[in-house]
């Protein structure tokens, strides 16, 4: 009899404040949304809300969280593609970018395993590596092939 009677109002309670409930977890999810640099729970949000105004048709939690689910979903499978493409971490170039491509000579031999070797580029003396791991010797022209770290990584010509 006690446990129908605390079931029942819990029940009552649930009606009542369960548009509360779910209001107060979109803020949460928007709060969450806000402190990261990434979308990840705005989808909830709109699940949230999409709950809530569910309430007003009925009290079946069962059908608001359905309601929830396939909104976050939608909104997730809908805008996520956009939201990638949009944020998509582009490679910043720099002005070291520019030798890339470029000719040097080896001024120091060039040992892949120890990690010495430099390189002279427009004056300037450079680390280097061998692209294919073998040894280059001071005196050869190398062509840079990219550039790892603060490392040129180049290959004899």
């Amino acid at each position: 009899m006690c446990v129908r009677i605390f079931k029942d109002n819990l029940e009552d309670y649930m009606e009542n404040y369960i548009v509360f409930v779910w209001l107060v977890f979109a803020v949460f999810m928007l709060v969450c949304e806000l402190l990261t640099t990434q979308l990840v729970s705005i989808w909830f949000v709109l699940g949230g809300i999409a709950a809530a105004i569910t309430c007003v048709f009925t009290d079946n939690l069962l059908i608001q969280t359905l309601v929830f689910v396939i909104v976050s979903l939608a909104a997730l499978l809908a805008t996520r593609p956009l939201v990638k493409k949009v944020l998509k971490n582009k490679q910043v170039p720099t002005n070291s970018d520019r030798l890339i491509g470029r000719v040097a000579i080896v001024t120091m031999d060039i040992v892949n395993t120890t990690g010495e070797g430099q390189v002279n580029v427009d004056g300037k003396i450079w680390s280097a590596k061998s692209y294919d791991g073998c040894e280059i010797k001071t005196g050869a022209s190398v062509k840079i092939t990219a550039i790892e770290g603060v490392k040129l990584v180049v290959e004899i010509l």
